[in-house]
C-alpha cells in the first residue's frame, strides 16, 4: 500500500513497455491498454448498464460489442450478450511474448461467411472461431429501467453462468 494513500498499486503495470516508441510504452500521451476493464454505462433517462468480462485484450472489444447491441441497436440485454462476437488482434497482446497480428480479425463461426468473406476482402487476415466460444469474452451484466421498476441482467452463454432478477 501506498503510505498516507491507501492505494494498492496493480501489478497489471507489467503490462507496459519500456519502450516509449511501443504502441504500450511507458510515455506521455500514450494510452496503453490495460486488463481488467469493467465499464459502467449510464443512460440519458438515468438507467446505468455495469458489464464486465473474463478475457484479456478480448475484454474491452467484447463489451463494446454488447454496449452497442443494447444501445446503438436495440437489442434486448440477453440477445445483446449472446450475439457474435469478434476480436481484432492488431494492437500488441498485454501478456508475454507481446505478440500481435495487423491484419487478424477473429470471428465467431455464427458470422455469416459471406460476411467473413467481406472481411478477408477488405484485406483482414479472418480466423473462424467456434461458433460459441469463451475467447470472445463472457460479458456479465445488468440493467436498470428507471420508471419502470425493472432491473435486467444477462448472462453470457460463453462460460457458465446464470442471471438471475428479483
Amino acid at each position: 500500500m501506498v503510505p498516507g494513500l491507501g492505494l494498492i498499486p496493480s501489478n497489471r503495470g507489467s503490462q507496459s513497455r519500456p519502450d516509449p516508441a511501443h504502441p504500450s510504452g511507458v510515455a506521455p500521451g500514450k494510452r496503453p491498454r490495460l486488463t481488467p476493464n469493467p465499464a459502467i454505462y449510464v443512460a440519458e433517462d438515468g438507467g446505468v448498464l455495469p458489464l464486465g468480462t473474463p478475457g484479456g485484450d478480448v475484454q474491452i472489444q467484447a463489451m463494446l460489442q454488447v454496449l452497442l447491441n443494447v444501445v446503438q441497436f436495440g437489442m434486448p440485454l440477453g440477445d445483446a450478450v449472446g450475439a457474435p462476437r469478434v476480436a481484432s488482434y492488431a494492437f500488441p497482446s498485454s501478456f508475454a511474448p507481446f505478440e500481435y497480428f495487423p491484419k487478424r480479425l477473429a470471428v465467431e463461426g455464427r458470422i455469416p461467411p459471406e460476411t467473413r468473406a467481406d472481411l478477408a476482402a477488405r484485406g483482414h487476415d479472418v480466423k473462424t472461431w467456434p461458433d460459441v466460444t469463451w475467447l470472445a469474452g463472457a460479458v456479465q451484466t445488468v440493467m436498470s429501467r428507471p420508471g419502470q421498476n425493472l432491473v435486467e441482467a444477462a448472462a453470457d452463454l460463453r462460460r457458465p453462468a446464470g442471471a438471475m432478477t428479483g
